[in-house]
């Protein structure tokens, strides 16, 4: 699989903020793929609009560019749909776009990684996270880049399914600004840098 720099010939990127449609999941850590590919719209210069597909909101434009001009060519997406049926609209904008499997980024909450870091990896399993299990089954290949943004293990014996799908504390909201942030960037250098010079970067 390639983790190699993208560069003016490589071709167009899809890069996925997996979450919940809808403002009363808005808020919550599970959603966390949402704000980044929001904050991602912002740097293109766009917002998100309906695909032809009618299964998600995408915005293209280029990444890592000095005043608008050249950096990487990226379809950035959020699927109108729930969690556990992300696979199915990430395949179909594969297909429309061209976008090999080692080309399309997953940015996801995760569990396992405290609040406030983050790892950024390329295949592996879904752990649990069903919107990862449905990209694997729809794509045939778990070998997509993953921005895994932490969110921490719950509190005490709160079950981990409903910890997702609860909104962030007033602590973690004073951070989050920054972790989305800082995702982004995560994002950015991946598509212009490559793998290994960001996880060098923004593995902590």
């Amino acid at each position: 699989m390639s983790t190699t720099p993208a560069g003016a010939d490589s071709g167009v990127w899809l890069v996925v903020g997996l979450g919940n449609p809808g403002p009363s999941y808005a808020g919550h850590r599970h959603n966390i793929g949402y704000l980044v590919a929001d904050e991602l719209a912002d740097r293109v210069g766009s917002g998100f609009r309906p695909h032809k597909s009618g299964r998600a909101d995408v915005v293209e434009g280029r990444l890592g560019g000095t005043g608008g001009i050249g950096g990487v060519r990226v379809v950035l997406a959020r699927p109108r749909c729930y969690m556990n049926e992300t696979g199915g609209p990430v395949s179909t904008l594969a297909k429309f776009y061209k976008v090999p499997v080692e080309r399309i980024v997953a940015i996801h909450d995760e569990l396992d990684i405290p609040f406030d870091t983050m790892r950024v990896k390329i295949g592996g399993g879904d752990n649990g996270h069903n919107g990862l299990r449905s990209m694997r089954r729809s794509l045939d290949s778990g070998d997509f880049h993953r921005v895994r943004v932490g969110i921490g293990r719950p509190p005490g014996r709160q079950d981990p399914a409903a910890f997702v799908l609860s909104n962030y504390s007033s602590s973690e909201r004073k951070v989050l600004p920054f972790q989305v942030d800082r995702a982004a960037d995560a994002v950015e250098s991946l598509v212009t840098e490559g793998l290994d010079k960001t996880q060098s970067r923004f593995n902590s």
